[in-house]
């Protein structure tokens, strides 16, 4: 993995590291952002390998998208052996180089840890993650503590979504707590 660095606070997970493409160190990662091709944006990431949680600082070198996926140089990975050692490195930017949100946008990364309860006062669970689904985003919320049962998947959309309250931690949904 390239040099290793002081990581900056908050780093935000915008891609994970795929495979290798072709035999000159290329790598695709798989975006996972409202907008993919955001993260060619920067010239610089945060990589974190899944066997080691040290996040490393590394220099984009070149990339473009191709089929839902960015195919990507970086700095010091010259070829295919060295591009299969990333696979499944999380890819991220620091949060302050985002760019600001306007007035009604939320990054998704903020909605993590945010406690959901639904009109009726009955606490879901907590925001685990924003998962990407075709037609519209789903919220993974994990159960409370001691409560049985999968995770529940609510659709991030105004027909359910009826408030999002991020200085009071906390999303209020029309959903039902059988579901």
């Amino acid at each position: 993995m390239p040099s290793a660095a002081p990581a900056p606070d908050g780093i935000v997970v915008m891609g994970r590291v795929l495979v290798p493409h072709g035999v000159r160190g290329w790598v695709k990662v798989q975006p996972v952002s409202q907008a993919p091709e955001a993260l060619l944006d920067y010239a610089t990431w945060w990589m974190r390998s899944p066997r080691d949680s040290t996040w490393r600082e590394v220099r984009k070198t070149a990339g473009r998208m191709h089929s839902g996926v960015l195919l990507v140089a970086l700095a010091g990975v010259a070829n295919r052996e060295d591009a299969l050692a990333l696979r499944g490195a999380e890819v991220g930017v620091p949060r302050a180089a985002l760019p600001r949100t306007k007035k009604d946008e939320i990054y998704w990364v903020d909605l993590e840890g945010l406690a959901v309860v639904n009109r009726e006062g009955a606490m879901l669970g907590e925001v685990a993650e924003v998962l990407a689904h075709g037609a519209h985003p789903l919220l993974r919320v994990a159960r409370p503590a001691g409560e049985v049962g999968p995770d529940r998947l609510i659709p991030y959309v105004p027909a359910i979504v009826d408030r999002v309250d991020l200085a009071a931690r906390r999303i209020d949904v029309d959903w039902g707590e059988d579901f």
